[in-house]
């Protein structure tokens, strides 16, 4: 089968993050520098803390599309009274893709904070950092098409997958008695 130019632009960003993703989350893994780790006995709350700016994603995103819709009267009766402009309709579905991508990426925070070594706590802020930067690339790039939002789409959802994926890991190893 022969991928459409499209299918290669998503290809193309979802590798470059991937790749970003695997070696931001293991270097801070490997080599995890002190300004990062929580204090000891605190890992959910640094978690917690860090994701903050998760939750500021969303609500800059309710507050878009709050502000558009006040100052557009076709819009100002909201989706279930009104069909909605094309704009309106672009924002809700980034503030849904918003709002499904933290409630994984918080609820992957949480249970890491919970159950990984103290040392790799690093890892909640890297991917931290790497959602809101795949936020605003995707916010740019959603407009011009699948290819231009690849990269930003993928650098939210990988490192929570990422983590999540290394939980489900460690915990199996230690089921065998391997960790």
């Amino acid at each position: 089968m022969r991928l459409s130019e499209v299918q290669r632009g998503v290809l193309r960003g979802m590798l470059q993050a991937l790749g970003i993703s695997l070696l931001a989350v293991g270097a801070v893994i490997m080599w995890p520098p002190q300004a990062v780790l929580p204090a000891l006995g605190d890992e959910l709350g640094h978690a917690l803390a860090w994701d903050i700016l998760v939750m500021a994603c969303v609500a800059g995103n309710i507050a878009w599309v709050a502000r558009h819709r006040f100052f557009t009267p076709e819009d100002i009766e909201g989706s279930g009274l009104a069909a909605g402009t094309d704009r309106v309709r672009r924002y809700q579905a980034l503030l849904q893709n918003t709002l499904e991508q933290a409630v994984l990426a918080v609820g992957t925070h949480g249970v890491w904070a919970a159950s990984m070594p103290a040392h790799w706590q690093g890892a909640v802020p890297v991917a931290v950092l790497l959602f809101l930067l795949g936020r605003v690339l995707f916010w740019r790039g959603y407009a011009a098409g699948a290819g231009h939002r690849a990269l930003g789409f993928a650098l939210t959802f990988y490192p929570s997958v990422l983590l999540l994926l290394l939980v489900v890991g460690r915990r199996g190893l230690q089921g065998l008695g391997l960790a």
